[in-house]
């Protein structure tokens, strides 16, 4: 067994965009982009965690590994440990869970966070980009993780909170990247505790990390990939990729 393993949650259900994980960007559904990415990084053994038959078939035929979980888990965190309790046995050190929404993810970003785990100075480690513009500071759709300094490529520092719009002006803010890699026994502690009433209230899992003085450290990257949340999300990524395949 690799000491490292990359599970991607994903569904069909979700309220803002249903089917997305489906949706086709350059001729592929955007799921296998992101397994892709997750594949290219060379960190460890890559699985698809999904209670979706359709996710299933689509993947299988990719030729992907793909694990069919329970419906009912309340996060993709739940859903990504059943694969890591049942199918790997508990047995990776470091389980990167990488959304199945980030198309155009590098893959060497990925290959990055793997390598700082490995230093084993946190609990849980992240990714952040800059904020490109105001719209995207106040687009309550875009994830900001408040640091206390400003960082450069590749630099871990520690993340202090995680917001959806501007609350305390003396924090640096950078935009959020969906992907957390945990210690195993980091994502054991973190599935054992209750969802916290910050998580709940702004809708973000990482916070109840933070509430339970779990240590999440955040890399700085250069790249910009997107989270897709909504129809207008897709259409901006869309054209991203599509140029880039042109070059």
């Amino acid at each position: 067994m690799n000491k490292t393993a990359i599970i991607i949650p994903s569904r069909l259900n979700a309220l803002r965009l249903p089917n997305k994980p489906l949706e086709l960007i350059n001729n592929k559904e955007m799921i296998l982009h992101v397994y892709d990415a997750a594949i290219k990084s060379k960190v460890g053994e890559v699985y698809i965690a999904t209670p979706d038959q359709k996710i299933v078939d689509v993947v299988k035929k990719f030729g992907g590994n793909v694990i069919k979980t329970l419906e009912e888990h309340e996060t993709g965190t739940d859903r990504i440990y059943e694969v890591f309790k049942k199918t790997l046995n508990g047995l990776p050190d470091v389980v990167i869970n990488l959304q199945g929404d980030m198309p155009n993810i590098n893959s060497k970003d990925i290959s990055a966070l793997a390598h700082y785990m490995n230093k084993k100075k946190c609990e849980i480690g992240t990714l952040a980009s800059s904020i490109k513009s105001n719209i995207e500071l106040e687009n309550p759709n875009v994830v900001k993780v408040a640091v206390n300094e400003k960082f450069s490529e590749n630099k871990f520092i520690k993340a202090i909170d995680f917001v959806r719009i501007k609350e305390d002006s003396t924090y640096q803010l950078y935009h959020h990247v969906g992907i957390y890699a945990f210690t195993n026994k980091a994502l054991v502690r973190y599935v054992s505790l209750k969802r916290s009433k910050l998580e709940l209230k702004r809708k973000l899992e990482q916070l109840r990390a933070l509430e339970n003085d779990m240590s999440i450290h955040v890399g700085y990257i250069k790249s910009f990939p997107l989270s897709v949340d909504t129809r207008e999300d897709l259409i901006e990524v869309k054209k991203l990729m599509e140029k880039n395949e042109k070059r």
